[in-house]
């Protein structure tokens, strides 16, 4: 029961830490990426077609990392060369990216009465590390995007603290004025940023296809990428506290579906609701002792 619980944390976790760890470099660079749920969104839909096309899960996974970064592209085009108000334009392209994948998934597949389904992503057992007591099934065997977040979690971590681009990161997210100064080019910064985010956000999204659902239905982010934007303020924009911060939601998500299976006389939409409660209050809690980058939603115009 325990390691089923744990396994399910870890399972839960890794979708939403993708996103977040992509948003943390954004975020660092000085520009509020709204647009996640749009982007994770176009990567759960151009995973599922692409995998029921080719049935090459590589495949689907490029196609999903390059749905999104399509979309964090044109997010970048509005917010860091035309300037747009960041939330504003964040917004617009999440009801944009939702329309299109609702109208495409009909033009597709048409309107069925059963979900469609592929074929799923496998776990990647780490030999004997699985047979360890407890914790074995749970953290070595997994799918391959779980391995891919823990590794990003270590190498993103470091490259913002202990890198000279993490410093010229974090310039143009303090005083991208000072940081242009300086010499350093801040739509280029800017844009890296973004662009390294869409790819994450797209396999975040292909991961909610590929292997939690093997199927795609509208919305299937469920706000995940908003609570991605939360676990980076809760994360204090360090990697390692977004990643306790993933699992702590996936751990309400992984308990979400254990009350559901053992108390009935419940309406289920409490439990559901359940890890977005808990998100808001760990965030209430964290907000006020968060330090956000100085120029954080604010648009840099070169003089």
């Amino acid at each position: 029961m325990l390691e089923s619980f744990l396994a399910s944390t870890i399972a839960m976790a890794t979708p939403i830490l993708l996103a977040a760890l992509g948003e943390l470099v954004v975020e660092q660079s000085g520009v509020i990426n709204i647009g996640i749920e749009g982007a994770m969104l176009s990567g759960a839909f151009a995973a599922l077609v692409a995998v029921y096309f080719s049935g090459g899960m590589i495949c689907g996974l490029v196609v999903a990392a390059a749905a999104a970064l399509a979309v964090n592209a044109l997010l970048a085009v509005l917010v860091i060369n035309i300037a747009v108000n960041q939330v504003v334009a964040g917004t617009a392209l999440n009801l944009l990216v939702a329309g299109i994948t609702g109208v495409a998934y009909r033009e597709v597949f048409g309107v069925t009465g059963r979900a469609l389904t592929v074929r799923a992503l496998a776990p990647l057992p780490l030999g004997p590390l699985t047979r360890i007591p407890l914790l074995g099934p749970a953290l070595f065997d997994q799918s391959p995007l779980a391995y891919l977040a823990l590794l990003l979690t270590a190498i993103v971590g470091y490259a913002i603290a202990r890198t000279r681009a993490g410093l010229r990161l974090r310039a143009c997210g303090e005083h991208p004025e000072a940081a242009a100064a300086l010499g350093i080019n801040v739509y280029r910064m800017r844009w890296t940023a973004l662009l390294f985010a869409g790819v994450l956000s797209g396999l975040g999204g292909a991961y909610l296809t590929l292997v939690y659902t093997n199927t795609f239905v509208e919305g299937i982010t469920g706000g995940r990428g908003f609570v991605a934007l939360a676990l980076v303020i809760i994360g204090r924009w360090r990697a390692w506290g977004i990643a306790a911060a993933a699992l702590l939601f996936g751990a309400a998500m992984a308990l979400q579906f254990t009350l559901q299976a053992t108390v009935t006389n419940l309406p289920y939409q409490l439990f559901l609701a359940l890890p977005y409660l808990l998100t808001l209050l760990v965030l209430a809690l964290m907000s006020g002792q968060a330090a956000a980058p100085s120029a954080l939603g604010r648009s840099y115009l070169r003089e």
